[in-house]
């Protein structure tokens, strides 16, 4: 089964992070959610990263804020994918965060979503599970069709009511 790692720096950030656990377990992946901070658990940070393979993680997503080191920290100590989830904050809506889990130093890659973009972070670790197992892929493919369903519905719901105009 596929399993994948959420990890968050401060426990205020899991607002941040339910959508990302929510479309996971939606799609019957196996997550495991931690709380693991860069700055103030180093060690664990780690420790955790250094045998997340061994655990049978295959995806790491990180949920951090204000200079949100965590992805990087992660990404620093193992070959598995990390996706870093921008944590909104004061200064300028998260564009702290945002900046410093994408700007990456070279040889230490961080995909990035938006600021608060849980969903989005969820869907991008079960797209890259998806590449290994079948049923993910196809999960998806169902997925992405019942969005373009309701966009069409949407459509032709709008189109009836501008010929009434």
């Amino acid at each position: 089964m596929a399993k994948v790692a959420v990890l968050m720096g401060s426990k205020s950030d899991f607002a941040v992070v339910k959508p990302a656990v929510s479309v996971l377990k939606k799609f019957g992946v196996d997550t495991i959610v931690r709380v693991i901070s860069a700055h103030r658990t180093p060690q664990q940070a780690h420790e955790f990263a250094a045998n997340a393979e061994k655990n049978g993680i295959e995806v790491i997503i990180c949920a951090a804020g204000k200079a949100a080191h965590l992805g990087g920290v992660i990404a620093a100590y193992t070959t598995l994918p990390v996706i870093g989830l921008p944590v909104k904050t004061d200064m300028m809506g998260g564009l702290d965060s945002l900046l410093s889990i994408v700007q990456m130093p070279s040889g230490i890659p961080v995909a990035t979503v938006g600021v608060n973009g849980g969903e989005n972070a969820g869907l991008l670790a079960l797209q890259i599970l998806g590449i290994r197992y079948p049923e993910i892929s196809e999960k998806l493919k169902q997925f992405k069709k019942q969005m373009a369903d309701k966009i069409n519905a949407d459509d032709a719901s709008l189109q009836e009511e501008l010929q009434e105009l």
